[in-house]
């Protein structure tokens, strides 16, 4: 079973403003309410392509029941803790550029993080974990490490965070990481140029302890440090950027369905590639309409090189 985590989800709250005004009153053209986080975007793919997984995760309040209402329709299985509080409600506010207000977050205690740290305990040799987000304030930037840990070395781990909270995971071996350029640039803080620069940059994160490192790259596509020591790039496929939320999750989520199928990095990234974009050519997450169709009518370049 493939199980992804959420700690810190929300509900996203778009409101879609003509020439907003700082100080006055405005009124939305548009609103739209979405089920907000990474690990839930994640298992909305793959449940998509055909993987059945759980999702698991805090809840809290009228906004937690919210979110697992609008989660109803999505056939993965639902595992949440819940907790004190209220799940987080953030606004995204898209005037001509977007400006996002995040809200605070759920209160958890300790016993609401021991259900947690149980059922990750209880996972089972071939069981996929795929840690995603943020994590709510009152735990620390080892949390993620604890639950590599706790999963123990069968268990195949994916990483996508920022910061001491990816960092910390990497003496635990993480399976795949996935820092976006940007993220990979803060994580060094120096600018990384070229590919031959983002190479050594993921090779580095590798003698850190990640097995593989998958940087996505926007419209350049993305790059690959893989655990066989090859470098793997691709290219984008073609279309008209919508919507870039959950674009990486999508990639995730595509990258470790397509590794379990084939248990080849060029397919996992292949597939990562065309989920990730198709995500970002569509409103909201793909289908797997749209990740199939693009499949069809885009075909994307790898290429492998060495340093």
């Amino acid at each position: 079973m493939i199980y992804t985590l959420t700690a810190n989800p929300s509900l996203d709250y778009i409101m879609r403003v003509n020439n907003f005004e700082a100080g006055e009153t405005n009124r939305a053209q548009t609103t739209e309410l979405y089920p907000g986080g990474k690990g839930i975007n994640v298992s909305t793919i793959l449940e998509r392509l055909g993987y059945a997984n759980t999702a698991l995760g805090f809840i809290a309040g009228f906004s937690g029941n919210e979110l697992v209402r609008m989660l109803e329709k999505r056939s993965f299985e639902k595992e949440f803790v819940e907790c004190n509080g209220y799940t987080r409600i953030n606004v995204k506010l898209k005037s001509g550029e977007e400006t996002e207000i995040n809200g605070c977050g759920l209160e958890l205690e300790d016993k609401d993080v021991e259900v947690l740290k149980k059922r990750i305990a209880k996972l089972e040799k071939d069981d996929v974990l795929i840690l995603s987000g943020s994590i709510p304030s009152q735990l620390n930037n080892h949390f993620y490490q604890e639950l590599i840990e706790l999963a123990g070395e069968d268990i195949l781990c994916a990483v996508d965070a920022t910061g001491d909270l990816l960092k910390n995971t990497l003496p635990s071996h993480p399976f795949l990481i996935k820092p976006n350029q940007a993220e990979l640039e803060a994580f060094f803080n120096e600018k990384l140029d070229t590919r031959e620069a983002l190479a050594g940059a993921a090779a580095r994160l590798r003698e850190m302890g990640a097995q593989n490192v998958l940087v996505s790259r926007g419209s350049k596509g993305a790059l690959l440090a893989g655990m066989d020591g090859k470098f793997y790039t691709s290219t984008c496929p073609k279309g008209k950027l919508m919507n870039s939320v959950g674009s990486g999750d999508s990639m995730v989520a595509g990258f470790m369905a397509g590794y379990m199928k084939e248990h080849s990095l060029e397919q996992a990234l292949r597939l990562g590639i065309y989920c990730g974009s198709a995500t970002a050519f569509c409103a909201d997450l793909a289908e797997k309409s749209d990740i199939d169709h693009l499949m069809e009518i885009s075909p994307v370049e790898i290429e492998t090189f060495e340093l």
